[in-house]
C-alpha cells in the first residue's frame, strides 16, 4: 500500500522518507546518527532543531524528540555543492498523459546520490509547474535520448506495466570499435549479473537473461555506428554486451574498466550511446505512440564522412 507524503513537492523535489523500525532507541537523534554514519552529525542536529523532519502527520520532530517505532520520518533531501548541468531539456511531445523529452548526456533521470535538482525529473517538474510528473522508465545518466514521463500520477502504474511486460519497442544507437571478423546483424545473448565492483555488471555462464540485436549502420574500418535493439532490459545491458563482443562503447567510464569518479564536471567526451526511439500502444487511449530523438552522436559524424 502506498503511503501519502505529508509534505508537498518543493521546487520539483518530492519528499524522501525513512522507516523507523520496531526497535528501542534513547531518542530519534541517536537512531539517525546510527542510520546515517557518513552524514555530518552537526547537519542532522541542525535539521532536527529547525523542524526540517516531520512525521506522517506533518508534525515536525525536534532535537529532543523520542524515537517513535514503526513509523515514517519525512524530509527533503539536500545535496551540497551540486554542479549545474549546462544543457536544456528538449520536449519532444506533451499531452495530459505523457511527456517525452530528449534527455542530454550527463543528466540523471531521477534524484539519487550526488544528483538532485540537476536531474530530468526535478527540472521537468519545475519547468512545467507540474509536481505530479513521474518517470515510467529510466536512462543512465551517461545516456542521451528519448525519456518518457507520466503527467498523471494515477496512470503511472499502467504505463510502467508496459516496460515490465516488455511491450515497448526501443532502438538505441552507439559508436564503438569496428570488428571486421564479426558477421552482422547478430544477436547477443548472455546471463548478466552484478559483479564485485559497485555499479558494474558482467556476463557469467548460465541460461541467458539478456538479449540484444546488433546491426551496423556504417563504419570506417576503425569505428562502427551501430543500431542496438534490446529485447530485454537488464541494467547496463547494451554496454555489457558491446564490451563482451570486444567493442566497448566509446567514452564508457564503466566498461571495460571502471574509471575513477570524476572530481570535476567538464561535460566533455559523452558516452556514445543514444536512445534513438521508443514505440508502444498506449494502454489508456489505444493510440500508437512513437517518439524519436533529434540528437546525434558526436563520433557518428566521423564515420559518415
Amino acid at each position: 500500500m502506498s503511503v501519502l507524503p505529508p509534505l508537498p513537492v518543493k521546487n520539483g523535489v518530492a519528499p524522501s522518507r525513512v522507516y523507523l523500525p520496531r526497535e528501542t532507541w534513547p531518542d530519534l537523534l541517536s537512531f539517525l546518527l546510527a542510520k546515517f554514519p557518513h552524514m555530518d552529525a552537526a547537519v542532522l542536529r541542525t535539521r532536527l532543531a529547525k523542524g526540517d523532519m516531520v512525521n506522517a502527520q506533518g508534525t515536525p520532530f525536534s532535537l529532543n524528540s523520542p524515537f517513535p517505532p514503526d513509523s515514517w520520518l519525512w524530509y527533503y533531501r539536500e545535496v551540497p555543492m551540486e554542479t549545474e548541468v549546462p544543457f536544456h531539456i528538449d520536449i519532444l511531445y506533451q499531452d495530459e498523459l505523457l511527456i517525452a523529452i530528449d534527455k542530454p548526456h550527463f543528466m540523471a533521470s531521477i534524484p539519487g546520490g550526488r544528483h538532485l535538482h540537476q536531474t530530468a525529473l526535478v527540472r521537468l517538474r519545475d519547468q512545467l509547474g507540474n509536481p505530479h510528473i513521474n518517470p515510467i522508465h529510466r536512462l543512465d545518466r551517461d545516456t542521451a535520448g528519448v525519456l518518457v514521463f507520466c503527467a498523471d500520477r494515477d496512470r503511472r502504474g499502467v504505463y510502467q506495466t508496459l516496460f515490465q511486460t516488455r511491450s515497448v519497442h526501443k532502438i538505441y544507437e552507439a559508436v564503438a570499435p569496428w570488428r571486421s571478423d564479426l558477421t552482422f546483424p547478430l544477436l547477443r545473448e548472455s546471463l548478466i549479473r552484478r559483479s564485485g565492483q559497485v555499479f558494474v555488471m558482467h556476463e557469467i555462464d548460465g541460461p541467458p537473461n539478456s538479449r540484444t540485436r546488433i546491426e551496423v549502420l556504417a563504419h570506417n574500418n576503425t569505428l562502427g555506428h551501430y543500431r542496438l535493439e534490446p529485447v530485454t532490459g537488464r541494467k547496463h545491458q547494451l554496454r555489457v554486451h558491446m564490451n563482451a563482443l570486444g567493442m566497448p562503447i566509446c567514452n564508457d567510464e564503466y566498461y571495460p574498466e571502471l574509471k575513477p569518479l570524476r572530481t570535476d564536471e567538464t561535460f566533455d567526451n559523452p558516452l556514445q550511446l543514444l536512445a534513438r526511439s521508443m514505440q508502444f500502444t498506449d494502454p489508456v487511449t489505444g493510440i500508437e505512440r512513437y517518439f524519436e530523438s533529434r540528437r546525434t552522436l558526436e563520433l557518428a559524424a566521423q564515420i559518415h564522412k
